[in-house]
C-alpha cells in the first residue's frame, strides 16, 4: 500500500551492487521516477560516475555484503531493497558462496521493514549443476524465499547494453586475434538488453510486478558462434571461428584459471575463461517454455524486448579499424552546393522536395522564373 500513500519521493531505495553494470541502469531509472536512492559500496568514493539524478537524490553509502552490521545500516531506512550483487569469477573473500549464496539471505534479514525486496539471480540457476556459479545462484534463490517469500526474483539471460561484458568481449578478441577459438559454439543464448531488465526492476518497486520467478530474455535466441559472427560483421572484421570441445575447454579452463590466479589477475580479461564458465558454456541459457506459459517473462511484466541489432552496433563501432571514423565510407558521395554549378541541379546535394511538413516546397524545376 506504500505507493498508494506516498510518492517515490517520499520512499527510499537501496540498491546493492547499484555501481555495477546493470545497477547503473536501475538506479538511473529510479532516479528518473522520483525515488531516492542509496548505493552501498566498499568503495564510495570511486561511484561518481553514478547518475545523480537531482542534487542529493543519488547518495553512495559504504557498505560491504559480507559485515552484517554495513548491510543494517543501508537498508535500515529503506522502503524497498534491490539486490543485483554478483560475481563471474572468484577472487580471494568474494566467493561465489559469499556472493550468491548467503548475502541475499542476509541482506533479506536485515530489511525486515522494507516493502519490497527484488533480488537478480541468473537464467540457469540449478541447484544439481556441475557449475558452482550455478548452484550457488541456486542456493542464494533458496535462502532468500526462506525469509522473504513474497520476493520478486528475476533471472535474466546474457545482458547487452553499452559496457557490457558480453558483446565488448567478443569485439576486443576479433581486434587481437586472427583465429577465434571459442567453447560453448553451439549453445544457445537469448541475450537481454540491460535498459529492459533496469525497467523490470523498476516496476518491481512500483509495486506492478507480482511476487515470483521471472525469467527474463531477449527477443531472439542465438547460439555463442552466431553472436561472434555478429560481432565480426558489426566490426567489418574477417575472423575465423573454431568451435573447442567440451573436454578441452574445461582443460584449457582449469590452466587458465590457475594462471590467473599465478599472475594475480594481470592476464587481460579478455582470453580468461575459467573451468566453472567453460561448464556453464555447455548448457542452453534461454527462457524455459513454463516461464512463457504462465507469464514469467518480460513481456509478462509489460516490457517490450529490444534486439541486439538496435543496440549493439552502437557501441561496437569503435573497435573498427577506424573506429567511430569508418562511418564516413558509407555517407553518399555529393558535390557540395558551393561547388555544385548551380544549386539545386543534378550534381547538388540540395532536395527541398524531399522536405516533409509545411516548410515544404516545390522542386527547383516546378518554381516559376518571373524575372
Amino acid at each position: 500500500m506504500i505507493g498508494a500513500l506516498r510518492t517515490p519521493e517520499q520512499q527510499i531505495v537501496t540498491v546493492f551492487g547499484g555501481s555495477g553494470f546493470l545497477g547503473r541502469y536501475v538506479v538511473s531509472l529510479l532516479a528518473k521516477r522520483g525515488y531516492r536512492v542509496l548505493v552501498p559500496t566498499r568503495q564510495p568514493n570511486l561511484t561518481n560516475f553514478l547518475p545523480m539524478g537531482k542534487v542529493g537524490q543519488v547518495h553512495p553509502i559504504q557498505a560491504n555484503i559480507r559485515h552484517p552490521d554495513s548491510i543494517r545500516n543501508a537498508v535500515m531506512r529503506a522502503d524497498h531493497v534491490i539486490n543485483l550483487t554478483g560475481i563471474l569469477q572468484e577472487s580471494g573473500r568474494q566467493t561465489f558462496e559469499a556472493v550468491h549464496a548467503e548475502a541475499p539471505r542476509l541482506i533479506a534479514e536485515a530489511a525486515g521493514k522494507a516493502v519490497s525486496f527484488i533480488h537478480v539471480s541468473a537464467l540457469g540457476a540449478d541447484a544439481g549443476s556441475e557449475s558452482a556459479y550455478a548452484r550457488s545462484k541456486a542456493a542464494g534463490e533458496a535462502n532468500l524465499l526462506k525469509v522473504r517469500p513474497d520476493a520478486v526474483i528475476l533471472r535474466p539471460s546474457v545482458l547487452f547494453g553499452p559496457g557490457d561484458n558480453t558483446f565488448n568481449r567478443f569485439a576486443s578478441l576479433a581486434r587481437m586475434l586472427p583465429v577465434l577459438p571459442l567453447p560453448g559454439a553451439d549453445t544457445r543464448f537469448q541475450p537481454v538488453y540491460a535498459g529492459n531488465v533496469a525497467e523490470a526492476i523498476v516496476r518491481a518497486v512500483d509495486g506492478t510486478v507480482k511476487p515470483g520467478i521471472y525469467e527474463l530474455g531477449g527477443p531472439e535466441i542465438r547460439t555463442l558462434g552466431q553472436m561472434m559472427e555478429f560481432v565480426c560483421e558489426v566490426t567489418e572484421r574477417k575472423r575465423a571461428i573454431v568451435p573447442v570441445p567440451n573436454a578441452v575447454a574445461r582443460f584449457q579452463g582449469t590452466v587458465m584459471g590457475a594462471l590467473d590466479k599465478l599472475t594475480l589477475g594481470l592476464l587481460p580479461d579478455e582470453i580468461v575463461t575459467t573451468h566453472d564458465q567453460a561448464i556453464l558454456l555447455e548448457t542452453d541459457n534461454v527462457v524455459s517454455e513454463a516461464a512463457i506459459a504462465e507469464g514469467r517473462t518480460l513481456e509478462g511484466i509489460g516490457v517490450t524486448p529490444t534486439t541486439i541489432e538496435a543496440i549493439v552496433p552502437s557501441y561496437l563501432v569503435r573497435f573498427r579499424k577506424t573506429g567511430q571514423f569508418d562511418l564516413k565510407r558509407n555517407a553518399a558521395a555529393t558535390t557540395p552546393d558551393l561547388l555544385a554549378p548551380r544549386s539545386g541541379d543534378e550534381s547538388s546535394d540540395f532536395r527541398p522536395e524531399r522536405a516533409s511538413g509545411p516548410a515544404a516546397v516545390e522542386p527547383p524545376s516546378a518554381v516559376r522564373n518571373t524575372h
